[in-house]
């Protein structure tokens, strides 16, 4: 069973939001700075992210790129949204 609840915690869903940023190239000890957890933490969300297909990982000489699938793009498009919609109440 995939644990979809990855996404309604407050790291995991800045870090979906961060990762929508396709301006940059993301690194997952950029995302651990931006998202304030530690290394550990970040490599478990990202795995669990891969896990339920939202993102892929590019190795690139020793380090990994993170981008986001399209599944991941609608996913972290939505949840902007939401958050908008939020903030509104």
């Amino acid at each position: 069973m995939v644990n979809y609840s990855v996404l309604l915690h407050a790291k995991p869903a800045k870090t979906l939001l961060c990762l929508r940023d396709g301006g940059k190239t993301w690194y997952a000890s950029m995302l651990t700075k931006e998202v304030d957890c530690t290394y550990p933490h970040m490599i478990k969300i990202l795995n669990d992210f891969q896990d339920i297909g939202i993102v892929i990982t590019e190795k690139r000489g020793r380090t990994k790129i993170i981008k986001l699938t399209d599944a991941g793009e609608d996913l972290a498009r939505d949840l902007e949204g939401l958050m908008k919609r939020l903030e509104k109440l």
